[in-house]
């Protein structure tokens, strides 16, 4: 049976694992597997498409109750963003102390909250719980929360479903939130647009047709787009006070291969941030008729050529608004000393996206709640505060006693 580890030992092995997004995980799920396997214990994995990646879940206790569905999830995700930015002063996958924080990519981001999760689980007895304590590690959430959607494609019927049983659905996402509880977050589309031109000798570019121009024009449609849909909104704006409204953005823009050449290709990739309550299709829609409007498939180009251009998806990580009046949510803002739903003050969202957003359609009550913050998340020297750790413990110790050690709803007796 392996060793009782400390939660800051736990973090510098979680961390060692260089699990950013284009590489595997399953060395990381594997330990993590390892160390938790004991009697009352049961490890299951959800493979990727290809196999290369891993979700992986750990019951500790009885399987939960397919009615009442009481005990608790936490879950958070495996892989981290690259650690390729200029101004790291120590290795990004090596735990460094700095004074009263540790550094490390994926320290706050999430791999703090993962070690607080796993060293939980390795602690508390199965025999003593009357309802499941169970993790449940994604892949792929940097890039698309593409594991979590894999997931809940897949669940019912599949040999993790059949191992680990119901999951109860009082669940904890522990992205970085300062210790905050967030039951509200925006969904993030992704779309690629891929122009095609005609190549040319630039000193005869009536032979060809610039693909980079045609893409400048749909970068001015979008824009003027992105201004309709600021003085847009829903219902949950409310919640979202900074940003009210689905903001667009021209992340990345690719295309030619040398300046004397007319470029026959240009590719534009747009996101945007879905409000709760707004229809993340139909926005897609508006942006990719935005784009075929300015330069697409018809359009007539200089020359009188067309241009035409193939739209990609690339993902569509839903938003979340999980009810208020959920005994998960109740009991954190009871303990976290937080007015969750009273007053005029309405509770404020995060703008980021999670795996909330998908895992709540496997009827979970999801909330975000985390050490750490994610305004240093994905940057040089990203770092946890230590006092987070300690005081994030203190809750989610509070949470396994209250919904898997007595009654498992959570709900007052």
């Amino acid at each position: 049976m392996p060793s009782v580890l400390s939660d800051t030992d736990l973090l510098a092995r979680l961390v060692a694992f260089d699990t950013t997004s284009h590489k595997s995980n399953l060395a990381l799920a594997d330990w993590v597997a390892d160390h938790l396997d004991r009697p009352g214990v049961t490890v299951a994995r959800h493979p990727s498409p290809d196999g290369t990646k891993a979700n992986l879940l750990v019951r500790v206790g009885p399987p939960a109750d397919e009615a009442a569905r009481g005990g608790l999830v936490l879950s958070g995700h495996m892989d981290v963003v690259p650690a390729l930015e200029a101004g790291w002063t120590s290795d990004p996958f090596t735990l460094t102390e700095r004074g009263d924080r540790l550094a490390a990519r994926g320290s706050a981001d999430m791999k703090g909250f993962l070690a607080l999760a796993t060293a939980l689980a390795r602690e508390v007895d199965p025999g003593r719980l009357a309802a499941p304590l169970v993790l449940l590690f994604t892949y792929d959430e940097e890039v698309g929360t593409l594991g979590a959607h894999h997931l809940v494609e897949e669940w019912e019927g599949s040999a993790a479903a059949d191992a680990v049983g119901p999951l109860p659905r009082a669940t904890v996402i522990g992205e970085p939130t300062e210790l905050r509880a967030v039951r509200l977050h925006k969904g993030h589309l992704k779309l690629r647009f891929e122009l095609t031109g005609v190549s040319a000798h630039s000193g005869y570019p009536h032979l060809g047709v610039n693909a980079i121009e045609a893409a400048g024009r749909a970068v001015t449609a979008l824009a003027a787009l992105r201004r309709d849909l600021e003085g847009e909104r829903v219902a949950a704006s409310r919640h979202f006070p900074e940003v009210p409204y689905a903001a667009l953005n021209v992340g990345t823009i690719a295309g030619g291969s040398a300046i004397n050449v007319v470029p026959d290709r240009c590719v534009v990739e747009v996101g945007a941030r879905v409000l709760p309550g707004m229809d993340s299709g139909e926005l897609a829609r508006r942006i990719r008729e935005t784009v075929v409007g300015a330069v697409g498939e018809g359009a007539v180009a200089g020359g009188g050529k067309e241009v035409p251009v193939d739209a990609t998806l690339l993902s569509d990580s839903p938003p979340l608004q999980s009810p208020a009046g959920a005994p998960l949510h109740r009991h954190l803002c009871s303990t976290l000393g937080q007015a969750c739903g009273a007053g005029d003050e309405p509770e404020r969202g995060v703008s980021y996206a999670t795996d909330a957003g998908w895992l709540s359609r496997l009827g979970l009550d999801c909330v975000i709640f985390g050490p750490g913050s994610i305004e240093v998340a994905h940057k040089p020297d990203e770092s946890i505060p230590k006092g987070d750790l300690v005081a994030a413990r203190g809750h989610l110790e509070g949470l396994v006693e209250r919904f898997c050690r007595t009654g498992g709803t959570g709900e007052a007796a």
